[in-house]
């Protein structure tokens, strides 16, 4: 359990770690690559280590040296298998999902699976994709749903449709192997494609490593074959997905948290958007080419949609339990297919703490202002709920989260970096 500490004057400097989604995007088209490929401050977490050892499981030889992942690519030529492999990606559903196109490039049978909750979490659509472009995967229990069997002989490739209202992972997937199918990929998206930045990253990581592709916004997409990555040397910019947790401290006690190892300016980082949703709602924003500086005001309500940023919601959840008013969190269904059902767990738990929350089909509605009270709180075996837990905590009185172990999935040192706000 963690007891969270409330304050009034915080000023702090927090040096961010690397980005998860960038690290899983590259070291997966380094690991594609031919040749020694080097990522200067990528992530070690749990979520990126099952990345890192299914592409270890398919023969890529990877090591740590300090703060660099070195990479010996394989040229998309992966060794055969002769027996059938178990590949477990535990409830890193960005592993499973990136990985699934990339385990199909191999030769022979895979079963990937993972935990109870990751086999509850949608995979059909990336399913159908890559049989549609010459694959052969299928769900092994249930339509739809993890574990799968792979019997893996490379992709052929080709024209195919995915819908894009469930995740954009499944579109980043065949994005990172298209380059190794035998006719190249093209891809249309149907419907509105959800976390759009996510696959501005992935392309820009697939860029960084030799492969361009041509695009029509986000409806189409087209890869040429035998346009393979090179290897190289790259570094991964702090992950804007961490630095929320503390930027969102300073929106609620009024303090000021400089956050370096961002790179506001240039990057593809979709959740960097939060803070300009600070701003309006009462923040003060400073950016600089390495670093935000947040300066926390009186907070109002705001109405959004969070579709382009999902994992920003509990974040903002966090904030709306003290703005005046209502804040309004729209269009993002696909939360209920994260680690936890997060609209559920958010209404449930910041009910608990007194606040007045209306879960929607597809949002929230958090009445701000409300007097709060702590307790034990559960954060679902998410690390998002965790680390918004953290951040209501700063205000709330006896507020003690009942499993804080769960931030290991995308920020190990989140506790220890979190502890330094109260000293």
């Amino acid at each position: 359990m963690k007891a969270i500490k409330p304050i009034s004057d915080l000023k702090t400097i927090i040096r961010v770690p690397g980005s998860k989604s960038i690290t899983h995007r590259a070291v997966i088209a380094a690991a594609l690559a031919g040749g020694e490929s080097r990522l200067r401050d990528f992530l070690e977490c749990e979520d990126t280590l099952y990345t890192i050892n299914t592409l270890k499981e398919l023969g890529v030889d990877i090591s740590v040296n300090g703060n660099e992942l070195k990479v010996m690519g394989c040229g998309g030529e992966f060794a055969p298998v002769p027996y059938k492999k178990e590949l477990y990606l535990g409830n890193s559903g960005t592993s499973f999902r990136l990985l699934l196109s990339v385990v199909a490039l191999g030769r022979g049978e895979f079963f990937m699976t993972g935990i109870d909750r990751m086999l509850e979490r949608p995979i059909w659509p990336l399913v159908t994709a890559v049989n549609k472009l010459g694959g052969s995967v299928s769900c092994v229990t249930r339509n739809n749903y993890p574990p799968v069997l792979v019997r893996a002989d490379g992709i052929r490739g080709g024209k195919v449709d995915i819908q894009g209202n469930q995740s954009s992972q499944f579109l980043s997937s065949l994005l990172l192997t298209g380059p190794y199918s035998e006719n190249g990929v093209e891809i249309k998206v149907s419907g509105d494609l959800v976390s759009k930045p996510y696959v501005d990253m992935t392309i820009d990581v697939m860029a960084q490593f030799g492969v361009p592709i041509e695009r029509d916004g986000y409806t189409y997409f087209k890869i040429q074959a035998n346009r393979k990555y090179r290897h190289g040397n790259i570094s991964i910019q702090g992950d804007a997905s961490s630095a929320s947790y503390f930027w969102a401290a300073a929106a609620v006690t009024g303090g000021t948290v400089i956050t370096e190892n961002i790179q506001p300016f240039n990057t593809r980082q979709g959740d960097m958007a939060l803070l300009d949703i600070m701003k309006e709602m009462g923040c003060l924003v400073e950016k600089e080419s390495d670093r935000v500086i947040v300066h926390g005001g009186r907070l109002s309500g705001i109405d959004v949609d969070m579709s382009s940023m999902p994992d920003m919601v509990p974040t903002l959840a966090a904030m709306a339990l003290f703005a005046d008013g209502k804040t309004i969190i729209r269009n993002v269904p696909h939360l209920r297919h994260k680690e936890s059902d997060r609209l559920q767990a958010v209404a449930f738990e910041w009910g608990r703490m007194g606040a007045r929350v209306k879960e929607l089909e597809d949002g929230l509605i958090i009445h701000g202002g409300k007097k709060l009270s702590g307790g034990v709180m559960d954060p679902h075996n998410d690390h998002r709920i965790a680390m918004s837990l953290a951040v209501a905590g700063l205000r709330v009185p006896g507020l003690t989260i009942k499993d804080k172990t769960c931030v290991k999935k995308s920020f190990p040192r989140f506790w220890e970096l979190w502890d330094t706000l109260t000293l």
